[in-house]
């Protein structure tokens, strides 16, 4: 299958918004990198910092209407980006080779790591999910995911049931479940994420510790612990139903919500959660509280 890999430079204050509308658009997976040589230190465990001139690619189907990308992206800058994005044609799986070379070993928290494909940890009590980027999203890269393993390695989830709402490539169940979880059920409607999810399952050794489903099918279940790194709108949408899947006292992460995007879904849970301060990485937040 071909696909197309469309790169924009855009300042670092634009970044989050471009990064989400390239997943509304269609884009597989979301990538970050320096457009200008810029040199950065070192970031600590857990920090992504942006590039005053970042790189933002998205990977998109060959089957891609661009000219309805590029409207999409002049509208919501308000300028011709015709300029500065750049597309590039990508044969058959020439992609996994392109994206593989941008990944590296990442650090959430104090302990839980994602690592690439031939790398190593030198950490001693770290906590290891193996994971390449691929078809779904959710390899940690984006803040949203970031901020849901961060909060993950700081919960104490052993023995707990868990469900990952929107599981994309089951990151955040089999991260949960490398840090102890007792079960977890993975839920998306895609597809390719179910996909990966069972993949990646298997590739950590926690395929019989993870039950993947179609959103569908999801009927009666409920957890400990319920994840949702997903889009502000639709967890609004959806909050009856999310709410439906939390038991009493359970833990609830809410992820995938921009910062004036907030309230709106703090708004949506406070009849029945009990949010602790929002935590925050560039533009993004993670919502956290407890079921009462």
């Amino acid at each position: 299958m071909p696909w197309i890999q469309a790169h924009l430079t855009v300042d670092k204050t634009r970044v989050a918004l471009i990064e989400l509308l390239f997943e509304t658009l269609g884009a597989q997976a979301v990538a970050l990198g320096d457009a200008a040589d810029e040199p950065m230190l070192e970031p600590g465990p857990g920090e992504l910092p942006l590039w005053q001139a970042t790189r933002v690619s998205g990977l998109f189907p060959g089957s891609t209407d661009t000219d309805a990308l590029r409207s999409a992206l002049n509208q919501a800058l308000g300028v011709d980006a015709s300029q500065s994005l750049r597309l590039e044609h990508l044969k058959d799986r020439d992609w996994e080779r392109a994206w593989l070379d941008q990944f590296h070993p990442m650090c959430f928290g104090r302990r839980l790591w994602i690592r690439p494909t031939g790398h190593q940890i030198a950490q001693r009590e770290a906590v290891v999910v193996d994971l390449d980027p691929g078809l779904a999203f959710g390899t940690g890269t984006h803040p949203t995911t970031a901020l849901c393993l961060g909060w993950l390695d700081g919960c104490e989830v052993r023995g707990l049931q868990i469900i990952d709402f929107g599981c994309g490539s089951g990151v955040l169940g089999i991260a949960a479940l490398k840090l102890g979880a007792a079960h977890v059920i993975a839920v998306d409607h895609d597809p390719q994420a179910l996909m990966a999810t069972r993949d990646n399952a298997m590739r950590n050794g926690v395929s019989e510790r993870i039950q993947v489903l179609n959103s569908a099918d999801l009927t009666g279940q409920t957890a400990d612990v319920v994840l949702a790194n997903i889009l502000a709108n639709v967890l609004v949408e959806l909050a009856p139903r999310i709410l439906d899947l939390l038991r009493p006292g359970g833990h609830l992460a809410l992820s995938g919500v921009l910062k004036p995007q907030a309230d709106a879904v703090i708004r949506a849970f406070a009849d029945a959660i009990d949010f602790a301060p929002m935590e925050t990485q560039q533009d993004w937040v993670l919502l956290h509280g407890r079921r009462r």
